[in-house]
């Protein structure tokens, strides 16, 4: 049960976030945080705001843009220099040929590197984590600490997959071919609903949002995710690590599935990291930076207090 409720969170978001964008309107969860500059590195977008160490690089998740953590980076950016990633294909930003996994770990080792970051603290959300993760079992003396927002080191569900599961899985979604606009849209509305977050209002906004993402650019993103399992390499990840696990009662009722009980699994996964803290936050869903970003904050405020 809790396989399979964990499973449609990442996955259903790479096939429901994937329209092209829909029509124009004022967006209440639209980034308007002024940005103190904004730069690419490749091919990925970053935006900087406020400054201060040590320096946090945030990645949105599948589809999504800096929107997604605007919550936090209007209460960080007044201690840190907080840099957003935006990679190709989501928010608006073009598409590029080739893997995209493996690029967007090139650029964020370009932005450290060319930056000359003090051993930042990476947090992502979703497959955005996967990305932190896998940056930190690689460059273990690079990174500081590692947040991530209801992402795992691999997809939930798959933890029994052999590599060529992994790999037929991925082809199959390589080869999806797209549906309509408003297929999508309607997708997206009841995933967003269903899944996302907890309120109806948010849901039909944020799926507005995630609608700008490319289609094709999301899904190819998606298969390389399927592919990976960093439970191998965990215990290369040196620097502290916070996982924060949403959970909400409806959803998990269904499951039957207790609060203790999906804390206990994230924490499985994450077997062999050295300094491991797993937060439950709830009422939540997966966006739970939009169901409760006090809580959110606060959690990642208590980790940075105690990173050196």
């Amino acid at each position: 049960m809790i396989v399979r409720l964990l499973c449609a969170l990442p996955l259903t978001l790479a096939i429901l976030s994937s329209a092209p964008a829909l029509a124009q309107e004022t967006n209440r969860f639209a980034l308007t945080e002024p940005a103190a500059e904004r730069f690419q590195i490749g091919a990925t977008q970053v935006q900087r705001f406020g400054q201060g160490k040590p320096a946090l690089i945030l990645i949105p998740g599948l589809a999504s843009g800096p929107w997604a953590w605007q919550a936090s980076i209007r209460d960080l950016a007044r201690d840190h220099s907080v840099y957003v990633l935006t990679l190709p294909g989501f928010d608006g930003l073009p598409a590029v040929p080739g893997q995209g996994m493996g690029a967007a770990q090139a650029s964020l080792g370009a932005l450290i590197a060319e930056r000359k970051l003090d051993r930042p603290v990476l947090a992502g959300h979703s497959v955005g984590a996967m990305l932190a993760l896998g940056y930190a079992a690689q460059h273990p003396d690079k990174v500081r600490g590692v947040i991530s927002l209801d992402g795992l080191p691999l997809l939930a569900g798959t933890e029994d997959w052999d590599l060529p599961q992994r790999g037929k899985m991925a082809a199959d979604l390589a080869r999806r071919k797209p549906t309509t606009a408003q297929q999508f849209a309607a997708e997206q509305q009841e995933y967003m609903s269903g899944t996302g977050v907890i309120d109806m209002a948010r849901a039909d906004e944020l799926a507005r949002l995630t609608a700008k993402s490319d289609p094709a650019a999301v899904m190819r993103y998606m298969a390389e995710a399927m592919t990976l399992d960093l439970r191998p390499v965990l215990d290369k990840v040196t620097a502290p690590v916070l996982v924060i696990s949403p959970y909400f009662q409806l959803d998990a009722d269904q499951q039957r599935m207790t609060e203790a009980a999906k804390s206990a699994y994230y924490t499985a996964l994450f077997e062999g990291t050295a300094d491991l803290k797993v937060v439950s936050i709830a009422p939540a869903r997966h966006f739970v930076m939009f169901d409760q970003p006090d809580q959110v904050n606060k959690a990642i405020r208590e980790f940075l207090a105690r990173l050196k």
